[in-house]
């Protein structure tokens, strides 16, 4: 027969200490942060359901409500790993984040009159909240070293609303072999 009263004081401990924790986490945005609270809610809500049984327990001795609670939490952690599992796999392979805000930094970057093309373009994710650009941009015909400048500058102003933590650019005259593709990568 389960311990009532013991149950009773370790839920409101757990409730509490749990809870705390659950409401310092709550503010934050990367993928880890919010899984580790996510975990903590359910920690919560996990000593809450042990809470009303204790209290259940001490009128009526019904032990069978310790392993089904045990076998319903368990099946809902179960569907919640599986529901965040596919975001998490996602930052694992450092996936693309968001494809139309692809689309929109490839228009964005190709609508400079300098520029005439782009490839090695990639985005990834860090955290699930911080993301990093690569790219090489093909300048048009002639291209002054003047230009390139103001060029440097126009592509840093664009980029800008985007948030990047880290954004790496590479540009390459019209005639010029990509350093990457000659090396076959």
């Amino acid at each position: 027969m389960p311990q009532a009263d013991g149950m009773l004081l370790l839920s409101i401990f757990g409730i509490a200490v749990n809870g705390y924790a659950a409401y310092k986490l709550s503010e934050g945005n990367s993928l880890n942060e919010r899984v580790l609270n996510w975990h903590l809610l359910e920690d919560v809500l996990g000593w809450v359901a042990v809470f009303i049984v204790s209290i259940v327990l001490m009128f009526k001795p019904w032990a069978i409500l310790d392993p089904i609670l045990s076998i319903g939490f368990t099946l809902f952690i179960f569907f919640n790993v599986i529901r965040n599992l596919k975001q998490t796999l996602m930052l694992f392979l450092q996936a693309t984040p968001d494809r139309a805000q692809l689309e929109r930094i490839r228009d964005d970057l190709l609508s400079n009159e300098h520029v005439s093309d782009l490839h090695h373009f990639h985005i990834w994710s860090l955290d699930g909240e911080r993301n990093v650009m690569t790219v090489h941009l093909v300048l048009v015909g002639d291209v002054s070293t003047e230009h390139i400048q103001t060029l440097k500058n126009d592509v840093q102003r664009s980029l800008k609303k985007y948030n990047f933590e880290h954004t790496t650019v590479e540009f390459e005259f019209a005639d010029e072999q990509c350093r990457d593709e000659a090396q076959g990568n």
